[in-house]
């Protein structure tokens, strides 16, 4: 079944939602599969990285045109947190719930250092905290939001049509000086990662109060700019960090804006051989930091074939982008959001439903796995429906509440660069 006709970015809704359900049966493998079937396919594909790859390509993609179309950093900040928090909210407190009842236990790390979690999580920033998450998967937060602090940043500075150099310089950084950057200069004690995650809520604050409020704009522009230092020398604060050093940290940063050069040359905002050049960099850069940094052939043969996967999977989309696409792609670009958030929960009560999946038959573990993808598709689709959308209508309203105030003067000029071609039902969705 197919859509009744093309929507402009419906491949990126289809894109989103393919890359959530890699990352859903990257984590339901080893349930499945087994553990050692498992580890033998991610010793030569990373079906995790993979996915998030796509995710931040999609993200670096649809960030920069939702800001420049609103040409309002209100507009896009209102946008943003009831998009993003609602379902964020939502998934703590049902991990809050669930360890109550003692079906799941909270993260060592949030136990033992509450507050500075507490701190963390309000920001989203647990990862460059190196604190954990209540959801495992809660780590690519971080980095978006990072991204989005960014990017308003760049849009404030009008520095933003610089994408290309942005995404080169960062994959270079990685590989030419990756060795040399530190990966806990912020997080290396109990006190210092407290102290940082005070410190990013207050930046963090600030800055959205700013962009909300109109005031003080250039200086919140530039303290998000300079947040691009906190991967670079905080990237693996612990052990309880995602990112396995800092440079990867940085690689992820530059994925991000590849996505936006791509976005920017679709627009003819840079040209063919500035975009080629810069994706070619960011592309090698990855396969070549992982390989120089990790010095095995292993490293390089698992990136060469994650980076080339991840490639040949965005031109198809990029490909398919006029034409029209199966509703259940375009349905599940909608849900994906929620589905990563929430599929991980859902995994970790699997076992209390199936004990011991693993000495079943192989009959057993693929139903008990199509099972739990209804259940974890089902659970995304509500909380799509019950907490997603309410967030969104809220923004809208609340957008269409204060949007009436006159832009700053500061960004007038930055707003008359931007394209200006309308919104639809899909962008908004995205946004």
């Amino acid at each position: 079944m197919t859509s009744p006709a093309p929507v402009r970015l419906a491949w990126l809704d289809a894109l989103r939602g393919y890359a959530a359900l890699v990352v859903v049966l990257f984590h339901l493998s080893p349930k499945v599969i087994g553990t050692g079937a498992h580890l033998a396919i991610y010793r030569h594909f990373d079906a995790g990285k993979y996915g998030v790859l796509l995710f931040f390509l999609v993200s670096g993609y649809v960030i920069p045109m939702s800001l420049e179309r609103h040409g309002s950093l209100r507009r896009f900040w209102i946008g943003r947190l009831c998009r993003i928090y609602p379902a964020y909210l939502a998934a703590i407190a049902l991990v809050a719930i669930l360890a109550a009842a003692g079906w799941l236990a909270w993260p060592a790390s949030l136990r033992q250092e509450t507050w500075a979690s507490a701190l963390a999580h309000a920001t989203m920033m647990n990862d460059l905290v190196g604190l954990r998450g209540s959801v495992r998967v809660f780590w690519t937060l971080s980095y978006e939001m990072v991204f989005y602090l960014i990017v308003s940043g760049l849009f404030v500075l009008r520095l933003h049509r610089r994408s290309a150099w942005w995404a080169a310089g960062l994959a270079l950084v990685a590989l030419g000086g990756g060795a040399a950057l530190p990966d806990d200069l912020l997080g290396a004690t109990f006190a210092d990662r407290r102290a940082t995650a005070a410190i990013l809520l207050v930046i963090t604050g600030l800055s959205v109060l700013a962009y909300l409020k109109d005031r003080l704009v250039p200086a919140a522009g530039a303290a998000g700019i300079t947040l691009v230092l906190l991967p670079a020398v905080n990237g693996h604060a612990t052990k309880e960090s995602t990112v396995i050093a800092s440079w990867q940290g940085v690689l992820l940063l530059a994925v991000m804006f590849a996505g936006t050069v791509v976005y920017r040359w679709q627009h003819a905002q840079i040209g063919g051989r500035e975009a080629a050049f810069s994706l070619t960099v960011v592309a090698l850069g990855v396969i070549g930091a992982h390989w120089t940094h990790l010095g095995t052939g292993a490293a390089l043969r698992l990136w060469l074939a994650t980076v080339g996967a991840v490639t040949v999977t965005f031109l198809f989309a990029y490909a398919m982008r006029n034409r029209t696409l199966p509703v259940v792609f375009t349905w599940l670009g909608r849900v994906s959001y929620s589905l990563y958030l929430l599929h991980v929960i859902v995994l970790m009560l699997m076992p209390r439903v199936v004990p011991d999946l693993g000495t079943h038959g192989w009959e057993f573990r693929v139903t008990a796995g199509l099972a739990y993808l209804a259940a974890s598709l089902g659970t995304a689709w509500l909380a799509y429906r019950m907490v997603e959308m309410p967030g969104q209508r809220l923004g809208r309203k609340i957008a269409a509440k204060l949007e009436p105030r006159p832009a700053p003067a500061s960004l007038l000029a930055t707003q008359r660069a931007a394209p200006g071609t309308g919104r639809g039902e899909n962008e908004r969705q995205s946004v």
